[in-house]
């Protein structure tokens, strides 16, 4: 055996930075692929971009399971495949035992059970199909209807959901912001109007920027004993080391009878480390620092809350529809236990993350996500969503799912529940953001353009365009993506979000200290009264009129 070492993996004393170029490789693979609304089309169906998973199914309705996986095998047959019931996390699961727990009826919490229908070639040897076309989760889907009629139901497509800072390009949007690192100019700041939607992407117009913060910590006030914290739980990157946001403010670990909670590896914490993914080039990954930048804005608006951080995006930004739809389900599952037997309220879900879906009418629309986020808001939580960045009026999902006018995909909009808010961005001049997206479904507007919040002390590849040390000091020009100061500059209707969740929860954060809304429905009072003075403080802030 040769005495010559390894060459040296590259982890730098870090054992959980994943530098192996296989897996920085199949990070940065995109989730999903583009739906091509024009294949296999069904007379009456009209599809529209989006992205998904390509290789799966979810299955939105385990009442009628068998007859769901019947239909679909028929399909599939017409293509040559096969198809397998397994549960969100990939364990196979059989129809018996999926099929038992339906006939018993849903769990105590009476919340949907999340199962998937993987797809694979399985050519008939008394049929002439061979080779099989691939995998295509939206031809089955179109297939099952052309069988079954257009209005089949129980199967829908898994969609592609991200995160929604600036500069993330989902597949079938219109946000032209490819660049995972807008700090290519020495001196960004060279153009006095720079027109167009995609100068918010560059710094000093609200792209990410590294800045200094001045001001004190965000300071909290002593609670009675028997009073509590508002908590919001955010769904999103997770959440990154800051002063600000030590452990007894952020549950960056929560779980649900012995569960955790989203994802968990530490090696792929884009919190922890800002490149995760691609070359080896220093470059901080597209969604790398979100979630810390969420929790930043909710201790500054409301101090007193306590965060449950869950995380469920990669550093890209995307997640799948199942996988966000599991950690949900989880959320309202630990909302609905008893507190001695773990469980905690909730009183605000931040979804800073959205997604197009291809057929947005009532008989083609899967309810699964619709019915977690009433479910949750019948416990007493407010549920807040971002818009979006894409400056079109088409309704973004879960952020459209309230009864706004033609709205007949929604599940239930009970007035004895929480209420759900969609945020658009505002500028800093009060006008709406070029990029947010607008409609009769966006329910109000919050600052999200060149908000100012936390950030984990990421320190890019870039380096700053001069130094010239003197006297022992080291001297140097702004170093354009070193975050190590904590504090960033960002824009996106991601940001908006949370200054509007957090504005519930000052809101009622005086009654829950002093141990008062330990039921819903009182909670449910609280934060129905709360919404029409924050939206009145909104209608202030902007948007601005012509």
């Amino acid at each position: 055996m040769s005495d010559v070492p390894p060459i040296d993996s590259g982890d730098d004393g870090d054992p959980g930075r994943p530098l192996d170029w296989r897996a920085r490789y199949d990070a940065a693979r995109a989730r999903g692929v583009p739906l091509d609304p024009r294949s296999e089309p069904v007379a009456g169906v009209a599809a529209y971009p989006t992205a998904y998973d390509s290789d799966h199914l979810i299955v939105t309705e385990t009442g009628r399971l068998e007859g769901i996986l019947g239909e679909l095998s028929e399909a599939a047959a017409d293509f040559g495949w096969g198809i397998e019931l397994e549960r969100v996390s990939g364990e196979p699961e059989t129809l018996e035992a999926a099929t038992a727990r339906a006939r018993a009826g849903r769990d105590q919490f009476d919340l949907p059970t999340l199962y998937r229908v993987r797809i694979f070639p399985q050519p008939r040897a008394d049929k002439d199909d061979e080779p099989v076309p691939p995998i295509d989760a939206w031809r089955l889907l179109q297939r099952a209807r052309a069988r079954f009629g257009r209005g089949f139901r129980g199967a829908a497509l898994d969609h592609v959901v991200t995160v929604d800072p600036l500069q993330v390009n989902p597949f079938g949007r219109t946000n032209p912001f490819g660049r995972t690192n807008p700090f290519g100019r020495t001196n960004p700041f060279g153009r006095t109007n720079a027109p167009g939607i995609e100068s918010y992407a560059d710094p000093g117009s609200g792209g990410r920027q590294v800045v200094g913060f001045v001001g004190p910590a965000p300071v909290r006030t002593p609670i009675a004993k028997s009073g509590r914290r508002p908590v919001i739980a955010v769904l999103d990157t997770g959440c990154g080391a800051h002063t600000w946001l030590p452990d007894d403010i952020v549950d960056c670990h929560p779980s649900v009878e012995g569960t955790p909670i989203g994802m968990t590896d530490p090696a792929t914490d884009p919190e922890t480390h800002g490149d995760v993914c691609g070359p080896l080039d220093g470059g901080i990954d597209e969604a790398a620092g979100h979630g810390t930048f969420i929790a930043g804005i909710i201790r500054q608006v409301a101090p007193e809350a306590d965060i449950v951080s869950v995380r469920v995006a990669d550093s890209q930004g995307t997640v799948l529809e199942s996988e966000l739809m599991v950690a949900v389900r989880s959320i309202v599952k630990w909302m609905s236990l008893a507190p001695e037997k773990g469980g905690r309220a909730i009183d605000v879900l931040n979804l800073s993350l959205s997604y197009f879906h291809e057929t947005p009418e009532d008989e083609l629309f899967d309810l699964t996500l619709s019915e977690l986020l009433v479910a949750a808001r019948k416990l007493g939580c407010v549920v807040v969503c971002s818009a979006g960045n894409e400056a079109t009026n088409r309704p973004t999902f879960p952020a459209a799912l309230w009864a706004w006018p033609h709205a007949d995909f929604v599940v239930d909009d009970p007035t004895d529940a929480a209420p759900h808010l969609s945020v658009g961005a505002l500028n800093p001049n009060g006008t709406m953001a070029l990029f947010s997206n607008v409609g009769p479904w966006v329910r109000t507007c919050a600052p999200g353009v060149a908000v100012l919040s936390t950030s984990p002390p990421f320190e890019g590849g870039v380096e700053p365009g001069s130094r010239d040390d003197r006297w022992g000091v080291r001297r140097e020009t702004i170093d354009p993506d070193d975050f190590s100061g904590g504090f960033a500059l960002w824009s996106g209707t991601s940001f908006a979000a949370p200054f509007v969740a957090a504005l519930f929860a000052r809101e009622i954060a005086d009654a829950l200290a002093h141990g008062s809304l330990r039921r819903a429905d009182e909670r449910i009072a609280a934060v129905r009264k709360a919404e029409k003075a924050i939206l009145k403080q909104l209608a202030v802030i902007g948007p601005r009129k012509v």
